[in-house]
Protein backbone atom coordinates (compact mmCIF):
# COMPACT_ATOMS: atom_id res chain seq x y z
CA UNK A 1 0.00 0.00 0.00
CA UNK A 2 1.27 3.60 -1.13
CA UNK A 3 1.86 6.80 1.29
CA UNK A 4 -1.17 8.40 -0.11
CA UNK A 5 -3.20 4.66 0.05
CA UNK A 6 -2.19 4.89 4.27
CA UNK A 7 -3.24 8.39 4.61
CA UNK A 8 -6.59 7.49 2.40
CA UNK A 9 -7.21 4.65 5.06
CA UNK A 10 -6.29 6.34 7.78
CA UNK A 11 -8.56 9.35 7.00
CA UNK A 12 -11.86 6.93 6.09
CA UNK A 13 -10.48 4.12 8.04
CA UNK A 14 -13.23 4.20 11.04
CA UNK A 15 -16.25 4.50 8.49
CA UNK A 16 -17.09 0.87 8.31
CA UNK A 17 -17.05 0.03 12.10
CA UNK A 18 -18.77 3.56 12.68
CA UNK A 19 -21.60 2.62 9.70
CA UNK A 20 -21.89 -0.67 11.11
CA UNK A 21 -22.32 0.38 15.00
CA UNK A 22 -24.62 2.96 13.98
CA UNK A 23 -27.06 0.45 11.88
CA UNK A 24 -27.11 -1.45 14.63
CA UNK A 25 -27.99 1.43 17.15
CA UNK A 26 -30.71 3.04 14.58
CA UNK A 27 -32.37 -0.59 14.12
CA UNK A 28 -32.15 -1.14 18.39
CA UNK A 29 -33.48 2.66 18.36
CA UNK A 30 -35.97 2.73 15.95
CA UNK A 31 -38.13 -0.08 17.42
CA UNK A 32 -37.52 1.18 20.71
CA UNK A 33 -38.69 4.87 20.01
CA UNK A 34 -41.75 2.79 17.86
CA UNK A 35 -42.94 0.96 20.50
CA UNK A 36 -42.83 3.37 23.27
CA UNK A 37 -43.77 2.85 26.95
CA UNK A 38 -41.78 0.48 29.01
CA UNK A 39 -39.66 -0.91 26.08
CA UNK A 40 -38.75 2.70 25.15
CA UNK A 41 -38.16 3.53 29.47
CA UNK A 42 -35.85 0.44 29.80
CA UNK A 43 -33.39 1.14 26.64
CA UNK A 44 -32.91 4.53 28.53
CA UNK A 45 -32.43 2.99 31.78
CA UNK A 46 -29.66 0.64 30.42
CA UNK A 47 -28.44 3.62 28.34
CA UNK A 48 -28.18 5.85 31.35
CA UNK A 49 -26.50 3.24 33.63
CA UNK A 50 -23.93 2.43 30.69
CA UNK A 51 -22.59 6.10 30.49
CA UNK A 52 -22.31 6.77 34.37
CA UNK A 53 -20.82 3.65 34.74
CA UNK A 54 -18.49 5.07 32.09
CA UNK A 55 -17.70 8.33 33.16
CA UNK A 56 -17.30 7.61 37.32
CA UNK A 57 -15.03 4.65 36.24
CA UNK A 58 -12.94 7.28 33.83
CA UNK A 59 -13.25 10.44 37.02
CA UNK A 60 -12.15 7.81 39.78
CA UNK A 61 -9.19 6.20 38.52
CA UNK A 62 -10.55 3.25 36.77
CA UNK A 63 -12.17 1.66 40.29
CA UNK A 64 -15.14 -0.45 39.14
CA UNK A 65 -16.68 -1.49 41.96
CA UNK A 66 -17.60 1.63 42.82
CA UNK A 67 -18.40 3.03 38.98
CA UNK A 68 -20.74 -0.22 39.59
CA UNK A 69 -22.78 0.79 42.20
CA UNK A 70 -22.77 4.50 40.97
CA UNK A 71 -24.21 2.45 37.81
CA UNK A 72 -26.97 0.38 39.40
CA UNK A 73 -28.37 3.36 41.62
CA UNK A 74 -28.25 5.29 38.29
CA UNK A 75 -31.01 2.43 36.46
CA UNK A 76 -32.97 2.59 39.77
CA UNK A 77 -33.33 6.41 40.28
CA UNK A 78 -34.26 6.15 36.28
CA UNK A 79 -36.91 3.68 36.66
CA UNK A 80 -38.50 5.63 40.02
CA UNK A 81 -39.15 8.41 37.75
CA UNK A 82 -42.26 6.44 36.73
CA UNK A 83 -43.54 5.93 40.15
CA UNK A 84 -42.76 8.72 42.53
CA UNK A 85 -44.58 12.16 43.06
CA UNK A 86 -43.14 14.86 40.21
CA UNK A 87 -41.53 17.22 42.58
CA UNK A 88 -39.43 14.29 43.71
CA UNK A 89 -38.00 13.66 40.68
CA UNK A 90 -34.85 16.42 40.25
CA UNK A 91 -33.69 15.19 44.07
CA UNK A 92 -33.87 11.85 42.84
CA UNK A 93 -32.04 12.41 39.38
CA UNK A 94 -29.60 14.68 41.72
CA UNK A 95 -28.42 12.80 44.24
CA UNK A 96 -26.88 9.89 41.66
CA UNK A 97 -24.26 12.31 41.14
CA UNK A 98 -23.85 13.57 45.09
CA UNK A 99 -23.52 9.59 45.76
CA UNK A 100 -21.52 9.09 43.22
CA UNK A 101 -19.01 11.77 44.27
CA UNK A 102 -17.76 10.18 47.29
CA UNK A 103 -15.00 8.15 45.71
CA UNK A 104 -13.75 10.83 42.83
CA UNK A 105 -10.08 12.08 43.61
CA UNK A 106 -10.31 15.65 41.42
CA UNK A 107 -12.79 17.82 39.55
CA UNK A 108 -15.51 16.75 42.10
CA UNK A 109 -17.74 20.08 41.49
CA UNK A 110 -17.00 18.44 37.16
CA UNK A 111 -18.20 15.43 38.03
CA UNK A 112 -21.53 16.35 39.84
CA UNK A 113 -22.16 18.44 36.68
CA UNK A 114 -21.69 16.01 34.06
CA UNK A 115 -23.81 13.20 35.95
CA UNK A 116 -26.26 15.40 36.62
CA UNK A 117 -26.70 16.37 33.32
CA UNK A 118 -26.54 12.84 32.04
CA UNK A 119 -29.62 11.74 34.62
CA UNK A 120 -31.94 14.91 33.48
CA UNK A 121 -31.11 14.40 29.67
CA UNK A 122 -31.97 10.63 29.80
CA UNK A 123 -35.11 11.74 31.96
CA UNK A 124 -35.25 14.08 29.10
CA UNK A 125 -35.81 11.35 26.38
CA UNK A 126 -38.22 10.02 28.42
CA UNK A 127 -40.72 12.29 28.92
CA UNK A 128 -39.95 13.46 25.12
CA UNK A 129 -41.48 10.06 24.01
CA UNK A 130 -44.26 10.07 26.23
CA UNK A 131 -45.13 13.88 26.23
CA UNK A 132 -44.82 14.74 22.61
CA UNK A 133 -45.01 11.03 20.98
CA UNK A 134 -42.23 9.31 18.55
CA UNK A 135 -42.70 12.06 16.04
CA UNK A 136 -40.59 14.31 18.26
CA UNK A 137 -38.32 12.07 19.53
CA UNK A 138 -37.08 11.41 15.67
CA UNK A 139 -36.86 14.52 15.16
CA UNK A 140 -34.40 14.50 17.57
CA UNK A 141 -32.38 11.73 16.68
CA UNK A 142 -32.69 13.12 13.46
CA UNK A 143 -31.29 16.57 14.23
CA UNK A 144 -28.12 14.55 16.00
CA UNK A 145 -27.46 12.50 13.55
CA UNK A 146 -27.75 14.95 10.65
CA UNK A 147 -25.53 16.84 12.52
CA UNK A 148 -22.78 14.01 13.30
CA UNK A 149 -23.30 12.92 9.91
CA UNK A 150 -22.31 16.06 8.15
CA UNK A 151 -19.77 17.07 10.29
CA UNK A 152 -18.19 14.23 9.73
CA UNK A 153 -18.20 14.17 5.68
CA UNK A 154 -17.76 17.84 5.77
CA UNK A 155 -14.78 18.25 8.55
CA UNK A 156 -12.53 15.68 6.16
CA UNK A 157 -13.60 16.47 2.75
CA UNK A 158 -13.08 20.21 3.25
CA UNK A 159 -11.21 20.35 6.32
CA UNK A 160 -10.08 23.98 7.05
CA UNK A 161 -9.60 25.45 10.37
CA UNK A 162 -10.22 23.78 13.49
CA UNK A 163 -13.55 24.61 15.90
CA UNK A 164 -11.92 24.22 19.22
CA UNK A 165 -8.03 22.55 18.96
CA UNK A 166 -7.60 22.34 22.75
CA UNK A 167 -10.83 20.52 23.65
CA UNK A 168 -11.45 18.61 20.63
CA UNK A 169 -8.77 18.74 17.74
CA UNK A 170 -10.43 17.05 14.64
CA UNK A 171 -12.99 18.97 14.59
CA UNK A 172 -13.61 21.89 12.21
CA UNK A 173 -15.59 25.00 11.30
CA UNK A 174 -16.66 23.40 8.34
CA UNK A 175 -17.99 20.50 10.23
CA UNK A 176 -19.77 22.62 12.74
CA UNK A 177 -21.45 24.29 10.13
CA UNK A 178 -22.46 21.78 7.94
CA UNK A 179 -24.06 20.17 11.01
CA UNK A 180 -25.75 23.76 11.46
CA UNK A 181 -26.95 23.71 7.95
CA UNK A 182 -28.07 19.56 7.93
CA UNK A 183 -30.19 20.37 11.09
CA UNK A 184 -31.96 23.40 10.08
CA UNK A 185 -32.78 21.03 6.62
CA UNK A 186 -34.16 18.39 9.28
CA UNK A 187 -36.16 21.15 11.05
CA UNK A 188 -37.79 22.17 7.76
CA UNK A 189 -38.73 18.34 6.87
CA UNK A 190 -40.24 17.83 10.23
CA UNK A 191 -41.61 21.04 11.09
CA UNK A 192 -41.26 24.24 8.28
CA UNK A 193 -39.94 27.41 9.11
CA UNK A 194 -40.77 27.14 12.85
CA UNK A 195 -38.55 24.62 14.13
CA UNK A 196 -35.62 25.89 11.87
CA UNK A 197 -34.22 28.11 14.92
CA UNK A 198 -34.73 25.13 17.95
CA UNK A 199 -33.14 22.43 15.15
CA UNK A 200 -30.12 24.49 14.49
CA UNK A 201 -30.03 25.55 18.62
CA UNK A 202 -30.25 21.54 19.49
CA UNK A 203 -27.12 20.87 16.99
CA UNK A 204 -25.21 23.14 18.74
CA UNK A 205 -26.27 21.52 21.87
CA UNK A 206 -25.38 18.58 20.43
CA UNK A 207 -22.14 19.66 19.22
CA UNK A 208 -20.88 20.97 22.82
CA UNK A 209 -22.41 17.68 24.27
CA UNK A 210 -19.68 16.56 21.81
CA UNK A 211 -16.96 18.83 23.17
CA UNK A 212 -17.86 18.45 26.95
CA UNK A 213 -17.07 14.50 26.75
CA UNK A 214 -13.84 15.11 24.32
CA UNK A 215 -12.97 17.42 27.17
CA UNK A 216 -12.89 14.58 29.76
CA UNK A 217 -11.36 12.08 28.15
CA UNK A 218 -8.29 14.61 27.74
CA UNK A 219 -8.20 15.31 31.55
CA UNK A 220 -8.55 11.75 31.80
CA UNK A 221 -6.08 11.25 29.70
CA UNK A 222 -7.77 8.71 27.52
CA UNK A 223 -9.13 7.94 23.98
CA UNK A 224 -12.97 6.37 24.21
CA UNK A 225 -15.03 6.06 27.30
CA UNK A 226 -14.62 1.99 26.77
CA UNK A 227 -14.98 -0.10 24.04
CA UNK A 228 -18.26 -1.23 24.37
CA UNK A 229 -19.29 0.03 20.92
CA UNK A 230 -17.11 -1.30 17.95
CA UNK A 231 -15.99 2.01 15.75
CA UNK A 232 -17.53 4.22 18.53
CA UNK A 233 -15.53 3.54 21.34
CA UNK A 234 -18.31 3.65 24.92
CA UNK A 235 -21.60 5.13 25.08
CA UNK A 236 -20.77 8.38 25.61
CA UNK A 237 -18.66 8.49 22.94
CA UNK A 238 -21.68 7.74 21.05
CA UNK A 239 -24.52 9.13 22.94
CA UNK A 240 -22.76 12.25 23.90
CA UNK A 241 -24.21 14.49 21.41
CA UNK A 242 -28.09 13.20 22.22
CA UNK A 243 -27.01 14.32 25.47
CA UNK A 244 -26.11 17.98 24.88
CA UNK A 245 -29.80 17.90 22.22
CA UNK A 246 -31.92 16.01 25.26
CA UNK A 247 -30.78 18.22 28.12
CA UNK A 248 -31.44 21.47 25.93
CA UNK A 249 -34.85 20.33 24.46
CA UNK A 250 -35.76 18.97 27.98
CA UNK A 251 -34.89 23.21 29.36
CA UNK A 252 -37.03 24.30 25.89
CA UNK A 253 -40.03 22.19 26.56
CA UNK A 254 -40.03 22.79 30.80
CA UNK A 255 -39.60 26.56 30.64
CA UNK A 256 -40.28 27.90 27.28
CA UNK A 257 -42.93 25.26 25.45
CA UNK A 258 -42.65 23.60 21.96
CA UNK A 259 -43.58 24.45 18.85
CA UNK A 260 -46.96 22.37 17.71
CA UNK A 261 -45.93 20.52 14.40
Amino acid sequence: MTGTEDKKAGKWGDLPARLGSALVMLLVGGVAIWHGGILFHELVVLICAGMIWELTRMMNGGEMRHAVFVAVLAGAAMLSTHFIPGQAIAPVLAAVALAGMGQIKKDRLIYVAYAVGLMFASYGLIVLRDVRGAYWLVWLVSVVVATDVAGYFAGRLIGGPKFWVKVSPKKTWAGTIAGWIAAGAVGIAFGGTALIVISVLTSFASQMGDAAESALKRRAGIKDSSNLIPGHGGLLDRFDAMMGAALLVLLLGAFLGLPAT
